[in-house]
């Protein structure tokens, strides 16, 4: 990006704060919750209803939406070469149960408000500027997770995501179906496309910015993360009649899987994240020995080395506890840590000092959708605090000073790839 292109008038540009916000609050009244929080799952009817008023903004601005069979939702401000690798910008709708009011959909929002108010101001880019809303970011409706991005990158095929299912049976495909039959003239684009660059605006969902008293992150990548299902088989007895020593108790093989894990994984040292987050047990009745354990476990590390070394430790704790029940391990993510575009995290550092905003590099501890594009374009994020570090939580809360300063970077950002003369991109494979 050159910055001689674009002149000074335009560095004076800012979003609308007020729209910015309006908006954000809107989408939060979209499956609230009665502490102030979001469950506003992918695919659910919540998430169409805030697709509803997401196309509705977009198209009272004069921008285009579309979509893809993955269910992504694109929103266009058209370039003036249509066939030219766009640049993306954007993040996710879905939350978590009880989420809050700002993962993912800030990123969507801050994006949507740049296109818009460069719409206003009759702008026309040299390529298309999109603003994206990926599918199931989040993965606590049906896991894993980003399969938006990772099917549009080519990371995880249609078919398979596709065929996964909720904890109620319904699989992707027939939420896919219902998704695309609410919006019959929505255009649908074809899966994947070249990108010339992808930038993800989002909280923190970690206490480092606010700490440090910075309002913008310019994130340097993201730690790299897996994630098992993992099933503990026993066999079911009476509670008041199998004696101790002849029971095969699937609770009671987890009990010690847990502790190994805990305690060889997740006390590795100070950089790893070990999570059982999820548990279900069968029968689940007070009087029966358990048959069956299942679990789902998170792991992140920034050195890929340890991530996978810790993997395999998993893999073989498991199975060595479990006994005499048997425990199966299923891989369902096994995603890298990455880095993020070096020039585009300079550019990030200038818009920010532009609009006279505190910076720091950071890097990200969670997982995010700019993961899957950074090995297709050059690619960065933008973070702004939370409060206390709080995310996935009803009491999220970012500051509507922050929100309006990270979507101003994201504007500054973007200038000069919109008022830049024409030249050809770099098409990425996809």
């Amino acid at each position: 990006m050159d910055e001689a292109t674009v002149s000074t008038p335009h560095m004076a540009w800012r979003v609308d704060a007020d729209r910015l916000w309006q908006r954000l609050m809107a989408l939060a009244a979209i499956g609230a919750t009665p502490g102030g929080g979001v469950d506003r799952q992918a695919l659910s009817k919540e998430e169409i209803a805030s697709w509803r008023l997401m196309i509705g903004w977009a198209l009272s601005a004069g921008l285009e939406p579309s979509t893809d069979a993955v269910g992504n939702l694109f929103i266009a401000l058209p370039g003036m070469d249509r066939e030219a690798a766009p640049v993306l910008t954007g993040s996710h709708l879905d939350s978590q149960p009880g989420g809050g009011r700002f993962d993912g959909v800030y990123g969507v929002v801050a994006a949507l408000e740049v296109l818009t108010t460069c719409a206003e101001r009759g702008v026309r880019p040299p390529v298309d500027m999109v603003c994206v809303a990926w599918m199931n970011e989040e993965g606590s409706r049906f896991a894993p997770g980003m399969m938006g991005s990772e099917a549009f990158a080519g990371v995880r095929s249609l078919n398979a995501v596709r065929a996964a299912r909720d904890a109620d049976g319904i699989c992707v495909a027939d939420a896919l179906d219902a998704l695309h039959a609410a919006f019959p003239a929505l255009r649908q684009r074809p899966l994947g496309f070249a990108v010339s660059a992808y930038v993800e605006a989002h909280i923190e969902q970690g206490a480092v910015l606010e700490a440090q008293g910075c309002v913008i992150g310019v994130v340097t990548g993201i730690q790299g993360k897996k994630t098992f299902d993992v099933v503990i088989k026993g066999e079911r007895g009476h509670a008041g009649t199998l004696a101790m020593a002849d029971r095969r108790d699937a609770l009671e093989a987890f009990s010690r899987v847990a502790t190994a894990l805990y305690r060889e994984v997740g006390g590795y040292d100070a950089a790893v994240k070990f999570t059982i987050g999820q548990l279900q047990v069968e029968p689940n009745a007070p009087s029966v020995v358990p048959e069956r354990v299942r679990l789902r476990i998170d792991l992140r590390h920034p050195d890929n080395t340890v991530l996978d070394l810790l993997g395999q430790r998993l893999n073989a704790l498991c199975m060595a506890g479990a006994a005499p029940c048997t425990a199966t391990v299923t891989p369902l993510v096994d995603a890298p840590s990455n880095g993020f575009d070096p020039t585009l995290q300079q550019a990030i550092v200038e818009a920010t000092e532009r609009i006279g905003q505190t910076h720091m590099r950071i890097l990200s501890a969670a997982g995010h959708d700019a993961r899957h594009l950074a090995p297709l374009c050059p690619s960065a994020m933008i973070f702004i605090p939370c409060r206390d570090g709080v995310s996935h939580a009803e009491h999220e809360w970012a500051e509507p000073a922050h929100v309006t300063a990270g979507a101003n970077v994201l504007l500054q950002l973007l200038l000069p790839y919109f008022l830049a003369p024409r030249r050809e991109p770099k098409h990425y494979p996809c």
